[in-house]
């Protein structure tokens, strides 16, 4: 039997110990107990793609996690900083580094706005993705879990992800790659980690992230990308408009834009929109070209 190759990270060299984390600029494992960020969720964060020591997405990034501060009101970050410290850790490889932003420590609900806040840089090897689900596709479930209703904090990447690791839980089938959440009106929202988009007449749909869910920083970049030759909308988008779609795909900072071949029982192509788009962003390092494996 031909086994699936897997898209990865580097292997790891035996015997060599390097620094995989930073806590307010120092070498550390831990953070406090009394964190804010630990207890309440008080917090950002943003998973980063580094390119050969390069993050392609890094303005991206930084533009979400300065207006999500805004709403947070939590202190503005050194941007220069972030960068110094993310490239510390990614020091010129192929990884990620999820940077995490918190209110620092305090007791109460009650937050500190003259809190300082506290930088926290992890660095991760490559999730690992079969490369068939580039060339193929990938089969997604509808999850049973509704997004709540929160426009205070809809678009923001906040600490508090307990809806999408319930979703997650749901399903243990390998062969489901991932599960659409819907929020309690029926509307499409996104995958789990990843957002969704569907073509339909020629036309690039995505779900409006005014009420929840997480805007994506691949979602901006596809967005940008793609108004230069189409028409785009951001819009209300039902499980009958999905199914509808001529072509879907779903996209991360990670992973890049991945086709979608399969919906339950409903099958998609991997079509021109989705090879276009991902093959362009793939050119940057994230991702794999759609369809370039024989599809089935």
């Amino acid at each position: 039997m031909k086994r699936s190759r897997t898209v990865a990270g580097p292997a790891k060299r035996p015997g060599i110990t390097r620094v995989q984390a930073l806590v307010d600029g120092k070498p550390s494992a831990s953070i406090p107990a009394l964190d804010r960020g630990l207890a309440y969720g008080d917090g950002l964060f943003e998973t980063i793609r580094f390119v050969a020591g390069a993050a392609p997405l890094w303005p991206l990034h930084m533009a979400r996690l300065r207006a999500g501060c805004r709403r947070l009101q939590l202190p503005q970050p050194d941007l220069a900083l972030l960068a110094r410290e993310a490239g510390c850790l990614a020091r010129g490889g192929d990884c990620i580094v999820k940077l995490v932003l918190t209110r620092g420590d305090g007791r109460g609900y009650g937050p500190d706005h003259a809190a300082t806040t506290r930088r926290i840089l992890g660095r991760h090897d490559l999730p690992g993705m079969p490369a068939s689900v580039y060339g193929q596709g990938a089969r997604l479930r509808w999850c049973r879990l509704q997004l709540s209703s929160q426009p205070a904090l809809a678009g923001l990447k906040h600490l508090n992800r307990l809806e999408n690791v319930l979703a997650r839980g749901e399903w243990r089938d390998p062969r489901i790659h991932e599960g659409l959440l819907l929020d309690a009106d029926g509307h499409v929202i996104s995958a789990t980690a990843a957002n969704v988009f569907i073509v339909r007449g020629g036309v690039l749909l995505t779900p409006k992230l005014d009420r929840c869910g997480v805007a994506g920083v691949a979602r901006a970049w596809i967005l940008r990308r793609a108004r230069r030759a189409m028409a785009v909308r951001e819009d209300d988008l039902d499980r009958a408009a999905a199914l509808a779609a001529d072509e879907v795909f779903i996209s991360n900072a990670v992973r890049g834009i991945v086709p979608v071949t399969r919906i339950g029982d409903r099958r998609f192509p991997v079509g021109p929109v989705t090879r276009r788009l991902g093959y362009t962003l793939a050119a940057l390092g994230i991702g794999q070209p759609p369809g370039t494996l024989s599809e089935r």
